[in-house]
């Protein structure tokens, strides 16, 4: 793998590829399956068919070999045409990620190939009610009984649970010889019993609802944990890896978090770059006007310094560097979320009254670029881990 600033051909080719896909798509049709409540299971299929989705994913599962640095492009390039796939984020970046680097070999066998072609899909429930970005106070717990696992808890914010055809839950098991609570990760299939789950009202128009989950007394069997339990050789196993397998699939959470608020930043400039150079009120076109021209020029700078960021955060976590992948990763994500928060801003501001109609797809943009200042981990948190991890300031909590 090339450590070039510069991109290497493969990689421009892939860019052209799924740019030329989500042309065929774009805006409209997002906006169209969101107000019909309903997956865009059509650019979904697509995406599968050409090998997108699974482009990180091992090959000998049915994947495309790479990393978290293609499957990142390949959102970007979505978000840019106006139709970034949300689950991409969660499915094979969280999920496949994880089972590919800790799962036994019948999970990975039960779970890569699907995920690699599109025909299953799998959330991520880790966020809780009252433990919100502290992963320590997550109080959903697993107990053994037997030979089978029993899970009781609550999630929010989980996206696309009804979609999906299980969910990785992030609990906590008893350590039996300190007595301390410790993360482990759970394959939960949609429909297992005392598995509920409730649709969170939102602002937000996006295809992918988002829900609350209860798990009641959940009962899996013993190959529902990660990685098996306790350790396989090389500390893989589920009961003594889980805070490993936990940021394994942060990491990549926070590359396609930026990827796609990067791929929205791109699409919102693109179009008021475009009207800028035709709306004319006066004698010149508008993009003539500094006080026009220069915000958007600062926007395509900021955007691209975030790419930058989210390029080497892909690199290190591509090649095995978790430790400078994770502080890079948080870097990228706050850079993209900025950038893109700020170039929504612009592009809608340059629009004027048109930048709030329908007709222009900018307006909903508005609320959808703050979740990537929110969602994974808030800015505040970013800001919190480079003073304590980069900087060796003290924490304040």
């Amino acid at each position: 793998m090339s450590n070039s600033v510069v991109e290497t051909e493969e990689h421009q080719a892939l860019r052209a590829a799924v740019a030329a896909l989500g042309q065929r798509y774009g805006r409209e049709y997002l906006a169209r399956t969101a107000r019909e409540g309903r997956h865009p299971e059509e650019l979904w299929a697509d995406a599968a068919k050409l090998g997108y989705l699974g482009v990180n994913l091992p090959e000998e599962y049915g994947g495309g070999g790479g990393g978290i640095t293609e499957l990142s492009v390949v959102l970007e390039e979505l978000g840019a045409a106006g139709c970034p796939l949300l689950m991409m984020v969660v499915s094979p970046a969280i999920c496949g990620t994880v089972i590919a680097r800790f799962g036994t070999e019948p999970q990975k066998r039960a779970w890569l190939p699907g995920l690699a072609d599109g025909t299953r899909t799998m959330a991520f429930g880790i966020t809780e009610p009252d433990a919100g970005s502290n992963s320590h106070r997550i109080t959903t717990t697993a107990r053994r009984d037997g030979d089978a696992w029993v899970l009781t808890g609550r999630k929010v914010f989980i996206s696309g649970v009804d979609i999906a055809d299980a969910t990785l839950i992030v609990g906590r098991t008893e350590d039996a010889g300190t007595g301390r609570l410790k993360p482990c990760l759970f394959i939960v299939p949609r429909e297992t019993p005392g598995f509920s789950r409730s649709v969170i009202e939102m602002e937000l128009q996006a295809a992918e609802k988002q829900f609350e989950l209860v798990l009641d007394d959940v009962r899996l069997p013993a190959d529902a944990l990660v990685g098996g339990g306790p350790s396989h050789t090389g500390g893989v196993g589920g009961e003594d890896a889980g805070l490993l397998q936990l940021f394994a699939g942060l990491n990549p959470e926070r590359i396609m978090t930026a990827a796609f608020a990067i791929g929205m930043g791109r699409y919102a400039l693109a179009k008021a770059v475009d009207y800028a150079k035709t709306r004319q009120v006066w004698k010149e076109p508008i993009g003539a006007h500094q006080a026009i021209a220069h915000p958007l020029a600062q926007s395509h700078i900021e955007l691209e310094l975030a790419r930058l960021m989210m390029r080497k955060a892909a690199l290190l976590y591509d090649t095995g560097d978790d430790m400078g992948a994770g502080e890079a990763a948080n870097m990228a994500k706050y850079a993209a979320a900025e950038a893109c928060v700020r170039a929504v801003d612009q592009s809608v501001h340059t629009l004027g009254g048109n930048g709030l109609t329908r007709e222009y797809g900018l307006a909903s943009l508005i609320t959808a670029s703050r979740v990537a200042r929110i969602a994974p981990v808030s800015r505040e948190m970013i800001l919190n881990f480079v003073s304590h991890q980069t900087l060796g300031l003290p924490k304040s909590y």
